[in-house]
């Protein structure tokens, strides 16, 4: 490896460092109480060295939050190759639901912040999202998915788009309530013998029944 390529490998990682620094004290501290010099001093850099890297702290939330919709773009590709948007769907769900366990502080920079949404009007020009597009594709996946959907029967004479809204703010909901324990209190305190870890693919699993019945 050459010089240059050296350096570039070192700025990013650096870049990488200061992406996962932030994350954690956005996660531990809240967006407010994080600032420029607690995220330097958790990779032992100047605050100097940051602003070479992001203008600010809403620069970072941005870049995190955009990458976060990488990885669940990532996640959601082999699904394209589903021709059953039925099958698609369901396979949509369980991945995202998925998603949200194992990428829990991406999960809520991306969905349950309010910050990310706030800040994102500053990198829109005239109403229009600027270098958004993962997060612009993994609502249109669901939206296309939906469309397929009604072409073969589902959903007659429904807006699409607010199908897609409900669908998604179904599961959305069921994965916050998992990943802050509601679930598993639920289970443990109104549904005797249920085991905890069972009650989430078992409601995700009604609802995509119910959904087969709406036509």
């Amino acid at each position: 490896m050459g010089i240059k390529e050296r350096k570039e490998r070192h700025r990013e990682d650096l870049r990488q460092a200061i992406l996962d620094a932030a994350k954690k004290l956005f996660m531990k501290h809240g967006y407010e109480a994080t600032t420029i010099r607690k995220i330097a001093a958790e990779i032992e850099f100047s605050p100097t060295t940051i602003y070479l890297y992001y203008k600010d702290k809403n620069d970072i939330l941005y870049a995190l939050q955009k990458e976060g919709f990488i990885l669940l773009g990532k996640s959601f590709h082999p699904l394209m190759q589903v021709d059953d948007p039925y099958e698609r769907l369901k396979a949509m769900g369980r991945t995202f639901i998925q998603f949200s366990l194992e990428n829990s502080e991406f999960y809520e920079l991306m969905f349950v912040m309010k910050e990310p949404l706030l800040n994102l009007d500053t990198f829109c020009v005239n109403g229009q999202d600027v270098d958004w597009e993962e997060g612009i594709a993994a609502f249109d996946f669901l939206l296309h998915t939906v469309e397929d959907l009604q072409r073969i029967g589902y959903f007659k004479g429904q807006d699409t788009k607010i199908i897609s809204l409900w669908i998604w703010a179904t599961v959305h909901g069921l994965c916050t309530l998992q990943m802050h324990g509601h679930l598993e209190h639920v289970a443990r305190h109104k549904l005797e013998g249920l085991e905890p870890t069972a009650l989430l693919p078992l409601i995700f699993g009604s609802f995509v029944q119910f959904l087969e019945k709406v036509k």
